[in-house]
């Protein structure tokens, strides 16, 4: 468990950062990048929280928790021949739980006959809004994983979790029937 007994320290004040292994990198860097980026995410999701109730509210609060999980593994890079339990890293059961929750929340929506804007109501516009945030933490990941290696199973979370999030906007829009349409052309 973490005890913060301070909340400043300092260390961070000329522009470096430690990672989760103690390495000093500076604040630009691309794991770094990445990280934040979920915690963005994780800050928008504390707001769809606000407008959330029953399954979709504790839904939001898993997937708040596994985001710092997320976090955890970002910002400790993978050692070579990482024993297991080293370091906190995402694990396969935690992306096939978002799997389950697709396929069971996508059960009731009827098809889409048309890609949907990011609008309606509270909850789905900030759905929609955390959505995005994580795709782009999955597009940080992807180029972090370019340049070193990067957890799979961490890769695979987000891209799962950008699902699930536009499946519950959905949801949140009545079921589906309160969709907003985009309409090709509309405006021209």
């Amino acid at each position: 468990m973490v005890r913060l007994t301070r909340i400043y320290t300092r260390t961070g004040d000329k522009g470096k950062t430690s990672l989760g292994d103690g390495a000093r990198v500076d604040k630009h860097n691309l794991r770094v990048d990445a990280y934040g980026t979920v915690d963005e995410a994780n800050a928008v999701l504390g707001l769809a929280r606000l407008h959330a109730s029953g399954t979709v509210a504790a839904r939001l609060a898993a997937i708040q928790n596994d985001l710092f999980d997320l976090g955890a593994d970002l910002c400790t890079p993978l050692a070579q021949a990482e024993k297991p339990g080293a370091a906190l890293r995402m694990i396969p059961p935690q992306v096939e739980r978002l799997e389950s929750e697709i396929d069971a929340a996508n059960a009731g929506l009827a098809p889409l006959d048309s890609f949907v804007l990011p609008a309606g109501s509270p909850l789905a516009a900030h759905l929609h809004h955390a959505r995005t945030v994580v795709r782009r933490a999955e597009r940080l990941m992807v180029a972090l994983a370019v340049a070193e290696p990067v957890n799979p199973v961490a890769l695979a979370y987000v891209n799962r979790l950008s699902d699930l999030l536009f499946v519950l906007a959905r949801v949140a829009n009545a079921e589906g029937t309160s969709d907003v349409a985009w309409v090709p052309g509309a405006n021209r």
